[in-house]
């Protein structure tokens, strides 16, 4: 049952990893865009802009409600009330921690893009980039080698989160060591054991973030 658990657990992180980082990304992209070309929208009164202006607040209102509430809250609302045909937990919880994930995440990529000097968007221009080529051939890559050690710690935080699955009839880690206390009236064993395991996962994936930082500050040099 523990390593059911911890498969689901580490099921539950990658997929929910990988839908926030893509929704993450949009919602990042279509945040910056707005904030990098607000002068150029005021004086612009053609469907794009309006089209720009709306998904920002679109955006907006998604951060707000995502990064308001407990996760806790929003997988109960997914699993009861959104997501009620979907018999699979797993499922609901991967979905669910994707798009908690994502509000996150995207607030990572926009301080990141947004703390490249306007001075590199510039000089794309200038060599007869428009804006999307600058923004993927020059901002972007700069902006992910800044974020990717917060990107990194997103990702532990997120493996700790899903501790909460049980609440949806979820088995990961934390839900498996409850079945096997309620079997055996043992706590000792089962919540030691999840405790190792989580602390020898997030001390594998903090090393990696040390190593991924001074790989980067090795490459600034």
């Amino acid at each position: 049952m523990i390593l059911e658990g911890l498969g689901n657990t580490l099921l539950i992180t990658l997929f929910a990893a990988i839908i926030g980082i893509a929704l993450g990304f949009i919602i990042a992209a279509v945040r910056t865009t707005h904030d990098l070309r607000k002068e150029e929208l005021t004086k612009k009164k053609g469907l794009g802009s309006f089209l720009l202006k709306f998904f920002n607040g679109v955006c907006k209102l998604y951060l707000t409600i995502f990064r308001g509430t407990p996760i806790v809250v929003q997988l109960l609302i997914l699993y009861f009330i959104i997501l009620t045909s979907v018999v699979n937990a797993l499922a609901v919880a991967i979905v669910g921690f994707g798009l908690n994930s994502a509000a996150y995440v995207a607030e990572i990529f926009r301080s990141g893009i947004m703390s490249i000097d306007r001075g590199q968007n510039e000089a794309g221009r200038s060599l007869g980039l428009n804006y999307f080529q600058t923004m993927i051939f020059i901002i972007l890559p700069q902006a992910i080698k800044n974020v990717l050690p917060a990107l990194l710690n997103e990702f532990i935080a997120l493996l700790k989160e899903t501790s909460v699955v049980g609440y949806i009839a979820g088995t990961d880690l934390t839900r498996a060591a409850m079945k096997i206390q309620t079997a055996t009236y043992e706590p000792f064993f089962p919540y030691i054991s999840i405790a190792v395991i989580y602390l020898v996962i997030v001390i594998i994936l903090t090393k990696l973030v040390g190593i991924v930082e001074r790989r980067l500050r090795k490459s600034e040099h």
